[in-house]
Formats: structure tokens, sequence, C-alpha cells
């Protein structure tokens, strides 16, 4: 996959971006050069290869990762911080609509 200038000036006013025709020409280069990458990685073949869980692992097989148990240590507060708000319904927050 390879982009064109006229998608990179697309994408840049999607995004609210200003730019120049040099920055814009800069940004297809660098934005190809990452697909062109992306498609490098796509075709080594991978059958048989286990994911890492670190990166270490790779030269270590004894590494553990340092990750702490799953526990609920915070009180349940949403009541108390729901009688503040202006409306709400079913423990979320109602807003009015921004978008027609």
């Amino acid at each position: 996959m390879s982009l064109e200038l006229n998608d990179v000036k697309r994408l840049a006013r999607l995004a609210q971006l200003d730019l120049n025709e040099d920055q814009a020409s800069r940004t297809l280069d660098k934005l190809n050069g990452i697909f062109s990458l992306v498609e490098q990685m796509r075709a080594v073949d991978t059958t048989g290869i286990e994911p890492l869980n670190h990166p270490i692992a790779a030269h270590q097989n004894n590494v553990a990762l340092r990750l702490r148990d799953d526990a609920v240590t915070e009180p349940d507060r949403r009541d108390d911080y729901q009688q503040v708000a202006p409306a709400t319904q079913d423990g979320l927050y109602l807003v009015p609509k921004v978008i027609e």
C-alpha cells in the first residue's frame, strides 16, 4: 500500500493540519516508508513462533512479569460523584447532544 500526495493533503485537511507543499511531500515520504516497513514485516513467515510476553524473553527464559494483582483498592463512590451532576441515568452521565 502506498499513498499519493493527494491522500496526504486530504488527511491533513481532515486532521485540520495546515501543510505546505514541502511538508506534505516529506510527510508522504515518511508515511510510505512506514507502510513499506509494515509490508516487509508482513512478509516474514512467523508460523510456529510463539509471541513474547517481554522483549528480554528472547534472551532470558526466566523473565517474569511484575504485575500487581487486579484487585479493587478504592471504594465505589459513583453515587457520591453523580450527585453533583446535572443529569444521570442508570449510572451514566447524560450530556446535551452536540452533533445534529
